[in-house]
């Protein structure tokens, strides 16, 4: 069980390695970032140094929440007490979320990559929920739910469509804060077609800039 999503390779059958989601939607801009960090450089704050450490909750958050839907306990060794204390913050959120709902795991951590259109992603969870064949995608950001997150789900469920596991149904973002401070969201995605279509230009304009370069 892989404990990071940092640096995964995708690679299409025949061995082509294609761009990853995330780092395709990197080409968009997000305004709300220069206020954001300009704010943490006014408290003498390292915005680099922040954001690597919220990675580290994240991914201690996400491998928490891997093992409750897999039955496996959780070896973390690999994370400081402070990520680990700051990461049950947003498991326990998400065991919140899934009580009394029906959620029967299909699988977590798949990695899947579109042979059609050339990118590859990682779904969190896969599951039915409700009865309901459901893509999940958990985020660990402090607030909100930003239009970047919608096309990269959107991405995620096309490819794993593409791979004929099972038909992606719903598309669900759950956001889980890593203090009580930071709250908790849900949102039932819509507009999947278009999600995807902005998609698809950023990455038609990622190619054009690698080809460019």
């Amino acid at each position: 069980m892989s404990r990071a999503k940092a640096h995964t390779q995708y690679k299409t059958a025949d061995g082509i390695r294609v761009p990853g989601v995330t780092t395709v939607l990197g080409i968009l801009a997000k305004p709300a970032l220069i206020p954001w960090a300009n704010r943490l450089g006014l408290q003498g704050i390292d915005s680099s140094k922040y954001v690597d450490e919220k990675a580290d909750i994240g991914t201690c958050a996400h491998y928490l929440i891997e093992c409750e839907l897999k039955g496996v306990k959780p070896d973390l060794g690999d994370f400081s007490p402070n990520a680990v204390s700051d990461a049950e913050n947003g498991y326990l959120k998400w065991l919140e979320w899934t009580k009394g709902q029906d959620l029967k795991l299909i699988g977590s951590e798949i990695g899947v990559v579109s042979e059609r259109y050339k990118y590859g992603g990682t779904v969190d969870v896969f599951a039915t929920l409700n009865g309901i064949n459901t893509l999940i995608d958990i985020k660990t950001s402090g607030s909100g739910i930003w239009p970047e997150m919608r096309h990269q789900v959107a991405a995620y469920a096309m490819a794993l469509g593409e791979t004929g596991l099972q038909q992606v149904d719903q598309v669900i973002i759950v956001r889980v804060g890593r203090s009580s401070e930071e709250g908790f969201q849900t949102e039932v995605v819509g507009n999947l077609d278009k999600h995807f279509e902005l998609f698809l230009h950023a990455l038609a304009i990622y190619r054009l800039q690698k080809e460019l370069k």
